[in-house]
């Protein structure tokens, strides 16, 4: 099982995207300064993480009053894979091992990278949590998850770079976990990692 923005796309444009994009726009919105919408955004953001809504780009395009899906796609020039994800993918479809992209994505983010990266060609089956109606960060997922897809927990290996999925993985029993430890390209690789730390995917091979 692996987790999609983080972990095999660059984290870089999701960065770029509610950090300085949506500020941006919003700022020009409301008529006010890019640094006070950053100030006033990175709170609204900060107090959804964790919950479903954070990830729903319905919710945030009726919550900031602008078109969401639109201002990804004026952006999707930056999206792309971390690098040797592509290749970490294409050698795990020739052992025939069976591949799960699990994610916490919107479907309409999650379309936009499809669109660039073609990333779910490479999977058996995509598992969004919004079908689930809730994160990957809560115990009634990994039920939901497993009720679908009935696999077992002690011969799967699930990689993510949220310290808080994986906790949450970890305590429904998941026995094999690894972290994604440089997940934005643009950022030094984290460290003192508590599942087992990975820079990239390619290193597995």
């Amino acid at each position: 099982m692996l987790d999609m923005d983080g972990t095999i796309l660059d984290l870089a444009f999701d960065n770029y995207m509610w950090l300085e994009h949506v500020p941006e726009r919003y700022a020009m919105l409301h008529s006010i300064a890019p640094s006070e919408a950053r100030r006033k955004l990175t709170a609204t953001f900060r107090a959804m993480q964790g919950r479903l809504e954070w990830y729903c780009l319905d919710h945030w395009s009726e919550q900031l009053g602008l078109d969401m899906v639109a201002l990804h796609r004026e952006q999707n020039h930056r999206i792309g894979y971390l690098p040797g994800a592509e290749r970490f993918l294409k050698m795990v479809r020739e052992r025939n091992l069976r591949l799960l992209l699990v994610t916490n994505s919107h479907r309409d983010t999650l379309s936009i990278k499809n669109e660039v990266t073609s990333v779910t060609s490479y999977f058996d089956q995509v598992y969004l949590s919004h079908n689930f109606g809730v994160p990957k960060e809560t115990q009634e997922f990994w039920q939901g998850l497993a009720a679908i897809e009935n696999f077992d927990p002690a011969r799967t290996l699930f990689i993510d770079d949220s310290a808080p999925v994986l906790k949450s993985a970890h305590e429904f029993g998941v026995r094999m976990l690894l972290e994604l430890t440089r997940p934005d390209t643009r950022k030094p690789v984290r460290q003192n990692s508590a599942f087992g730390g990975l820079e990239r995917l390619e290193l597995l091979l």
